[in-house]
């Protein structure tokens, strides 16, 4: 992930960009080809060499965005006041398919791409890194949308396909933004996926989330030699801290709060006036989600006033739970079952044992990449995404696939690391190409789209969307 890896990768990307011919003249137009792997390819890793994190992806929606556009896409930037966010439209008229591509990264997860935990400082600081993946996530949706194009311009198929460049998945809610700027009004089907550690498009859901940070401030002095004139903001802090600890015992299953102290204070011989702590709180109900932000706050007030301090709050983010689409879930399974993961090597097969050891796992080559059995059950993961408040919007369905060995979690090293190599890529090049099949199914059969519309305009009966995050404007300063 050094800079002269960076460059190469910004080579061969550009390489890519410039050089390549673009295939559009193909015999059959019922036929769906697939190509634009080294595009993929060179557009993940310059990502991986060099992570930006949200709302700051400068040069990883510079990368996308030219990729599209040397390919005749036309591209609106800086979207819903976020200066990263961009949407890109090839052909004409409806149906129209959207396609999300995230791009951000995760701070202090900056690893080399080995089967050891190396770290990529800067500055005695460990940088930030694509533990999540994004930057595959990224590449195969640029690429599905490349080879989308390809078959509008050999069909007689009328239609459209959009993507939309989505910053800050983690933690900043950009596509709730665009959500709320009423961005996909007009979408038939919105598409996505997420790297994995194993491969399927079975329908579930996700947890409602609600993040922001709160801000005590105190009186400084001496610790020592006047610690009567100080109020200390880290005393505030610890305060709310400890009674949210003590809520947790009274909140319904299922509920997740976490938070970590982003500034505690500089010195400990000075009471510290100033001290920051940023929450999360989860659950699969968007309405216990507000209800217990309620309560955080009403801690941080007691917080404040037990300590002879003062607080303030800022929501930066906030999700609702994926809306799932049973009947598109089904559709997608099927094209990903008939769509098999390239092989690894036998260097990639070594690396991936090596990995498998670092969490006490066997690594097995003969169900890397299965696909999972289809089940009509929705299973709600215990993480969150803006890519639920899509689906409260438009019909939308995604998939993972196995971009990492079975066992890794993310937001872990080992998923930074093999987020930039071999193995990551193919799994990439297997979700691109069900994107793909997805999008031209949809295409090719309205009546698909009608079931889908359907089902979904049961299931968003059931609530009313309002976003998380109020009428405020975006957190462009939350990771800075």
């Amino acid at each position: 992930m050094n800079k002269l890896y960076f460059a190469s990768a910004l080579m061969l990307l550009s390489d890519v960009v410039l050089g390549a011919q673009f295939d559009t003249e193909k015999p059959n137009e019922q036929a769906v080809s697939f190509s634009y792997k080294s595009e993929m390819k060179g557009l993940a890793q310059a990502l991986w060499s060099e992570p930006e994190l949200g709302f700051l992806e400068e040069k990883s929606t510079s990368l996308m965005q030219e990729l599209l556009s040397k390919r005749g896409f036309s591209v609106t930037q800086k979207v819903a006041g976020m200066p990263t966010a961009f949407i890109a439209e090839y052909g004409n008229g409806k149906p129209i398919i959207a396609l999300l591509a995230e791009m951000d990264a995760l701070p202090g997860m900056g690893v080399e791409a080995k089967a050891h935990k190396e770290p990529v400082m800067k500055h005695e600081v460990v940088q930030p890194g694509h533990a999540c993946g994004h930057n595959l996530f990224a590449g195969g949706a640029v690429g599905a949308a490349l080879n989308i194009a390809d078959f509008l311009d050999r069909s007689s198929t009328t239609g459209t396909v959009r993507i939309y460049g989505t910053p800050a998945e983690e933690g900043g809610s950009g596509k709730v933004y665009l959500a709320r700027a009423g961005e996909f009004k007009d979408v038939d089907v919105a598409l996505h996926w997420h790297p994995s550690d194993s491969s399927s498009a079975s329908p579930s859901s996700s947890l409602a989330n609600k993040s922001g940070k709160f801000r005590f401030f105190g009186e400084a002095a001496h610790a020592a030699a006047a610690p009567e004139k100080g109020r200390s903001a880290l005393d505030g802090v610890e305060a709310m801290n400890m009674m949210v600890n003590l809520m947790r015992e009274h909140v319904p299953d299922g509920t997740r709060i976490h938070y970590v102290i982003t500034h505690g204070g500089t010195a400990p011989n000075i009471v510290p006036d100033y001290a920051e702590v940023y929450y999360y709180v989860r659950s699969a109900k968007p309405g216990v989600v507000l209800s217990l932000w309620e309560r955080l706050e009403l801690a941080a007030e007691g917080a404040a006033l037990g300590t002879q301090t003062s607080v303030e709050s800022e929501v930066t983010g906030g999700v609702w739970n994926v809306l799932p689409n049973v009947f598109l879930s089904s559709l997608m399974h099927d094209l990903l079952v008939e769509t098999p993961q390239i092989p690894l090597t036998n260097d990639e097969i070594e690396f991936a044992r090596k990995m498998s050891n670092t969490r006490d796992i066997a690594f097995d080559i003969s169900t890397h990449g299965a696909p999972q059995n289809f089940s009509s059950d929705i299973t709600v993961w215990s993480a969150s995404t803006d890519v639920g408040d899509v689906s409260w919007q438009v019909p939308t369905v995604g998939l993972s696939t196995a971009t990492w060995v079975k066992g890794t979690p993310p937001h872990t090293w080992q998923a930074s690391s093999m987020s930039g190599m071999g193995i990551g890529y193919k799994g990439m090049y297997q979700a691109a190409e069900v994107l793909t099949k997805t999008a031209i199914t949809l295409l090719k059969e309205p009546s698909y789209l009608e079931k889908a519309k359907n089902e979904f305009k049961t299931r968003s009966s059931t609530g009313q969307y309002i976003p998380m995050i109020g009428q405020r404007a975006p957190a462009l300063d939350y990771r800075k």
